[in-house]
């Protein structure tokens, strides 16, 4: 009776599971089914938009108009420059907060957090005045500083997570054995840790490729990633559903296929952290 029970338990969890799943991937998919239907067609009620003939005008006219590649280039470079640049600072900074605590060690950490807590908007002309003094506007080093700088808090803090579960008793073996302080976070921390700094590394790449405030607003041309490629199929006249939803899809595709391919990394990373 108990195994019954447990098997049916079973069944309405992951019912339960594959549903809130498929709510959540829902807009996704939609999106998609426009962006393989006509402009006439994409505005239509949902049956009537299902049942209407398939097409990729929409992609068609999307690259015709729009350089995807140089979209493209310019989100992979930002974001995972941002993110190298993000795990050169973080693990030194979560190594001496786990290892080498202070007396404000966890005000410091709070305080990291409580940037995130502040609306962007807030401190947008400020960095705008001196990314336009520096010449950093429409750049991708200036947009790379930027997207490491809002989010190394997160990186920090989740690194400082992981280092935290590492027995300081390894470290302290390996100092014993002559070790420096490069060759410990190098040659014993990190290979230990991988597993919490992929997952730190794979979060920061897709936190650094949505990030849209930013990118609309320090940026017109040269540097616009794949964000403000979707922003400008956005006009005063109205909203091009099919071919928005055709610039939206080439424009996550990539990450989701990324997401797919690491998921059990990430997964693995998130829940049980650097060591088991």
């Amino acid at each position: 009776m108990a195994r019954k029970t447990s098997q049916t338990q079973r069944a309405v969890v992951t019912v339960a599971a594959w549903t809130i799943g498929f709510l959540i991937f829902l807009p996704i998919l939609w999106t998609v089914i426009l962006s393989f239907k006509s402009e006439t067609d994409a505005i239509r009620t949902p049956l009537q938009v299902l049942s209407a003939p398939w097409t990729t005008a929409s992609y068609a006219e999307v690259q015709a108009r729009s350089n995807y590649g140089a979209h493209f280039m310019n989100s992979v470079i930002i974001s995972v420059g941002s993110t190298v640049l993000a795990l050169i600072v973080a693990i030194p900074a979560a190594w001496a907060m786990a290892f080498q605590p202070g007396r404000r060690t966890k005000d410091l950490l709070m305080w990291m957090l409580s940037t995130k807590m502040m609306p962007a908007v807030g401190v947008l002309i400020p960095i705008y005045l001196m990314f336009r003094d520096f010449g950093l506007l429409d750049t991708r080093i200036g947009l790379t500083v930027v997207m490491t700088l809002i989010n190394l808090p997160i990186v920090v803090w989740m690194l400082y997570t992981y280092f935290r579960e590492i027995p300081s008793e390894i470290l302290e073996a390996a100092r014993m054995d002559g070790a420096s302080l490069g060759k410990e976070i190098l040659y014993v921390l990190t290979p230990m840790a991988v597993p919490g700094i992929a997952s730190t590394l794979l979060l920061n790449v897709i936190l650094a490729w949505n990030e849209a405030f930013w990118t609309l607003q320090l940026t017109t041309s040269k540097a616009a990633p794949l964000t403000a490629f979707i922003a400008s199929y956005s006009s005063p006249e109205g909203l091009f559903y099919a071919k928005l939803s055709a610039a939206s899809t080439m424009a996550i595709a990539p990450i989701l296929i990324l997401g797919w391919f690491s998921q059990k990394q990430l997964v693995r990373g998130l829940t049980f952290g650097a060591v088991k």
